[in-house]
């Protein structure tokens, strides 16, 4: 057994100690890792996220973050959209300073999601939001109604579902080649839900390689009230 099936059977193991959840296509949990290629720190969190990416209950995104970039190495996916996420996410949490690995549950809780164990128990601990239904399909995002505390901020997300091998060849990571999957090549708002149903056009994909999800979230790092893949 390969480090990375014993870590998928690990994860499983204690997901399926702790929720249900993580089974429910219809309500994924939402799992964000902020790495990059140039921590030392980052290739066990990135692991364990690779093992629960393909699961049906859990849309899994590995954002870079630009402020590991340096002379020495600079991240190949890292875009400085994905840093401001993740300051938001500080804001809102109450921090002063960002840090990789993270990795942040639904919009509500995070962690380093490095110890596998802990990792599991981070990403069971999603519950369902009371926001409302998602219907994607290639071109279009139907969303139901329901109750908005305050408009929500609709995400357009297109990531690469495939295992992408990267030589490193400078900073902590030097010399090392790692897998990355689940990279988010694209982060885009595309409307505002307020709680009355609404139909938003989808762009075409850039690459028909990547894969869609699409995010319903309070502005500023707020929690994720509603999620599905395409």
């Amino acid at each position: 057994m390969t480090r990375l099936s014993r870590l998928a059977a690990l994860l499983a193991l204690a997901l399926a100690g702790c929720s249900s959840r993580a089974a429910d296509p219809a309500h994924p949990v939402v799992v964000e890792l902020f790495q990059s290629q140039g921590c030392s720190s980052c290739p066990p969190a990135d692991a364990n996220l690779q093992a629960i990416a393909d699961k049906p209950g859990v849309i899994a995104l590995s954002f870079a973050v630009t402020y590991w970039d340096d002379t020495h190495w600079k991240d190949t996916f890292a875009s400085p959209a994905y840093t401001a996420r993740q300051w938001d996410y500080a804001r809102a949490f109450g921090r002063a300073n960002v840090f990789t690995p993270e990795v942040v549950v639904d919009g509500v809780r995070d962690g380093v999601g490095v110890e596998p164990q802990a990792f599991a128990r981070l990403v069971a601990s999603g519950r369902a939001a009371p926001g409302p239904t998602l219907g994607v399909s290639a071109d279009s995002l139907a969303i139901g109604a329901g109750a908005a505390p305050m408009p929500a901020d609709v995400w357009l997300v297109r990531y690469d579902p495939r295992t992408v091998q990267v030589a490193i060849r400078g900073g902590e990571n030097g010399g090392r080649t790692l897998p990355h999957k689940n990279i988010v090549k694209a982060l885009t708002r595309i409307g505002t839900w307020t709680g009355q149903p609404e139909t938003l056009r989808l762009s075409p994909s850039p690459d028909p390689a990547l894969k869609t999800a699409v995010l319903v979230q309070l502005p500023h790092g707020g929690p994720i009230l509603a999620a599905a893949k395409g």
